[in-house]
């Protein structure tokens, strides 16, 4: 090799090397809290108000969100140690938590700010079950049949009891039944009153009703952590767990009439060992969410998912590789993220949260692959790749070596 071919060699590799060295890394970036004050914008005019009245005010944003210091973070917020959940899980904001000590497992997002769909149905049951009695009568409207479905089939001047309104406004969604019992509160807007009120007291600060039935209104939104405030408080009235527990009922629409059967919608009831039973949402501008709980070992843990996608994953296959995955977390000795706060207590310091006391769980199922949730920790940056997917680190080490190895050879070329 002559001189004149291995200095221009050596002055390209030093080229390459300092514009490597000199080239800011790019870095994997946390998922940012995008929708920490609004929800993502609507697809459509649901949540246009009606003339003349004045667009909601955004609620507040509390300086310190409640559940712990750790509820305050963006993107994945997980146990030391832990890695995210293996397998495509496209909500935007999850969480684990249990039901039993209040202590949040795991999340994403967690008070990242979405819509709630029928999830709100929730906070609709919780208002029913402490101001209506099950045996109250209720008599449909015609604004009742008016109802955008999903619908049970109220018809109007017929009478049905409270608790029949409830339990399949539960099982089936219906927006019909979810109207009924509202005009029993006293009305749509004395029932939106009420749940906010309620929603307020167990400190949801990221929720607000705008309708009783979960379609889509000026100003609606929840997060993943008040979902879970909402459904714990929920799963502790008998009423509604027997409720969201039930496979099917008998509806009768008119009274001289045969009545119909209405099943549970929600498949986890069947498919998942343990399953206690929760809700389904879905609306153009809130996608796919979803609430649940099973129990495994004594111990119960709730899901919560917002704007999700079916595909390429059915939101209730998400929702068991989340129950899986949390199960997996609570045989070990792993310390909270975050506490669901009790109505009106003070909001704890991640000091003050306790440690998951490990039970002796029944035996997983390893059906799914995807949910190992003890394997290597999530790093928070990712290596900048090379060409055919080498990282930085191992070309500016090669060209390293390269240089030395030409800078060696022009030397000894030019003392001959």
């Amino acid at each position: 090799m002559s001189s004149w071919s291995i200095r221009p060699l050596s002055a390209v590799v030093v080229t390459l090397l300092s514009a490597l060295l000199l080239t800011p890394v790019a870095t994997a970036k946390p998922d940012q809290c995008s929708y920490r004050a609004l929800p993502p914008p609507p697809v459509d005019s649901s949540e246009v108000p009606e003339p003349g009245e004045p667009s909601p005010t955004p609620l507040p944003v509390p300086d310190t969100p409640p559940g712990g210091k750790r509820m305050a973070e963006c993107g994945h917020v997980l146990p030391d140690g832990a890695n995210r959940p293996k397998g495509k899980i496209s909500a935007k904001a999850w969480l684990l938590a249990d039901l039993d000590n209040g202590t949040v497992i795991a999340a994403k997002n967690p008070h990242g700010r979405y819509r709630p769909a029928s999830l709100i149905k929730v906070l609709l049951a919780l208002a029913v079950v402490k101001e209506l009695e099950p045996d109250d009568v209720i008599t449909a409207s015609d604004a009742d049949m008016a109802q955008e479905c999903s619908c049970v089939g109220v018809v109007k001047g017929q009478d049905y009891t409270v608790d029949k309104l409830f339990t399949s406004m539960l099982l089936r969604s219906g927006n019909d039944a979810a109207h009924a019992l509202g005009s029993a509160l006293g009305g749509n807007d004395e029932a939106l009153a009420t749940m906010n009120e309620l929603a307020a007291d167990l400190g949801a600060v990221d929720t607000r009703a705008a309708t009783t039935s979960g379609l889509d209104g000026p100003g609606m939104m929840t997060s993943a952590y008040d979902l879970a405030l909402i459904f714990r408080a929920a799963m502790a009235e008998p009423r509604f767990a027997d409720a969201v527990g039930t496979y099917e009922m008998k509806f009768k629409r008119r009274k001289h009439k045969r009545p119909i059967t209405i099943y549970n919608d929600n498949r986890l009831l069947r498919e998942y060992p343990g399953f206690l039973g929760g809700k389904t949402g879905f609306t153009n501008d809130a996608r796919h969410t979803y609430v649940g709980a099973a129990e495994r070992g004594g111990r119960r843990i709730a899901v919560v998912l917002l704007r999700a996608e079916q595909h390429p994953v059915r939101v209730t296959d998400q929702a068991t590789r989340l129950l899986n995955y949390g199960f997996r977390l609570s045989r070990n000795d792993t310390k909270p993220v975050g506490t669901l706060v009790e109505p009106e207590a003070e909001q704890p310091d991640d000091t003050d949260l306790p440690s998951i006391e490990p039970p002796e769980l029944d035996a997983i199922p390893d059906s799914d692959p995807t949910t190992d949730a003890t394997t290597e920790p999530v790093t928070q940056e990712a290596p900048t790749e090379g060409p055919g997917g080498v990282t930085r680190e191992i070309v500016v080490l090669v060209l390293i070596a390269l240089a030395l190895l030409t800078t060696i050879v022009v030397h000894r070329r030019t003392r001959r």
